[in-house]
């Protein structure tokens, strides 16, 4: 079987989004450090597979629309076990507005916008 180990993103602050993944998401940093040729990086996730978060420091924002946009990042997503409920309320002090709401075979799942404007995904196999 293929998994998939790890995506890696440039945000606007590797250490500031790291955090808030911690919290939202109960992951743990996996490593933190200077990125091979400027920036830095922090690797956030699970023993099975991370986020790596790369701060370049003055990156600029796409005006580009993801979704109409080939080669772009439309969304993350991820899948609890534990209350979706629960995870959103986290979202929600996390400061981002939890949408789009549905059900989800076989359970439930949700839409947030992080700071820097990537979209999460949240699915629960609980109904």
């Amino acid at each position: 079987m293929i998994r998939l180990e790890h995506a890696n993103i440039t945000v606007s602050d590797s250490r500031e989004t790291a955090a808030w993944l911690v919290d939202v998401f109960n992951w743990h940093v996996r490593w933190q450090g200077a990125a091979m040729q400027t920036g830095y990086t922090v690797h956030v996730g699970t023993e099975d597979s991370y986020v790596a978060l790369f701060s370049f420091g003055e990156s600029e924002r796409s005006a580009l629309e993801s979704y109409r946009t080939i080669g772009m990042l439309n969304h993350l997503a991820v899948f609890t076990q534990e209350d979706i409920g629960a995870v959103e309320r986290r979202v929600e002090s996390a400061g981002f507005k939890p949408v789009n709401h549905a059900d989800y075979a076989p359970g439930r799942r949700f839409y947030f916008h992080d700071g820097d404007g990537i979209e999460w995904e949240v699915a629960s196999d609980q109904s």
